[in-house]
């Protein structure tokens, strides 16, 4: 069998204030395989966002670690947890989190200007021409529809060629029809991609139409579906 790109070990999130602790996330333990679409599928409130931000190393867990392409993510500094993101890791939000000072050209570029490519320029025209918006490069997010500013947001997450697409309710802030074109979008490219998907959401529509399923419920890893 594959080793794991993502192996996700016993861990347990944690917070503590004036009434006590609170356990977010208790022993969440699996491994996901390179190429693999899963969803992980929780009602709010169940712990499932907390850990994709745990997989991406933008929190730590109170025990426990993650492994991404075999490096324990938690053994890193946190200036060595950012490179590994910039390298390895795509981020799709429900809030687009696009920079309203720079264009759409300029949003995908960015990050390959911090990884210091040449072919930015050319990279991120390719990639908006890929989701059909060769005619709004140098649109600002503030003047593109919910679906337009979600797509500059896809080819921003894969013009990287990550090894690992994590998505957070990307649907969230879209009504049906434009949530389905772009659900329809990232599953295409993630295909074409071999990228390893790892999406939160609370559609279980959605969900299905990921090769693997993890349930959480009141942050406990409740059902695995292969």
């Amino acid at each position: 069998m594959s080793d794991p790109i993502i192996a996700v070990e016993h861990v347990t999130r944690s917070v503590t204030d004036s009434t006590g602790t609170l356990t977010i996330l208790h022993d969440i333990d699996f491994r996901l395989l390179a190429r693999q679409s899963t969803a992980i599928v929780g009602a709010s409130g169940s712990g499932k966002s907390t850990l994709l931000a745990l997989i991406a190393g933008l929190d730590k867990p109170s025990s426990g670690t993650v492994r991404i392409g075999g490096v324990d993510i938690f053994a890193l500094d946190e200036d060595q947890r950012a490179g590994l993101r910039a390298r390895q890791l795509g981020f799709v939000f429900q809030s687009f989190q696009l920079l309203g000072h720079l264009s759409a050209l300029e949003n995908v570029m960015l990050p390959l200007e911090l990884l210091g490519r040449r072919d930015a320029r050319e990279r991120a025209t390719a990639m908006l021409l890929r989701v059909g918006l060769g005619e709004r490069l140098h649109r600002y997010p503030r003047t593109l529809s919910g679906g337009e500013q979600q797509r500059v947001a896809l080819a921003r997450a894969f013009v990287v060629e990550p090894a690992v697409l994590l998505a957070d309710e990307p649907t969230g802030s879209l009504d049906h029809a434009t949530g389905e074109t772009v659900m329809a979008l990232m599953f295409e490219m993630n295909r074409e991609s071999g990228t390893t998907l790892v999406l939160v959401t609370h559609d279980r529509g959605i969900a299905a139409r990921c090769d693997r399923q993890l349930h959480i419920e009141a942050g406990r890893l409740t059902e695995r579906v292969a």
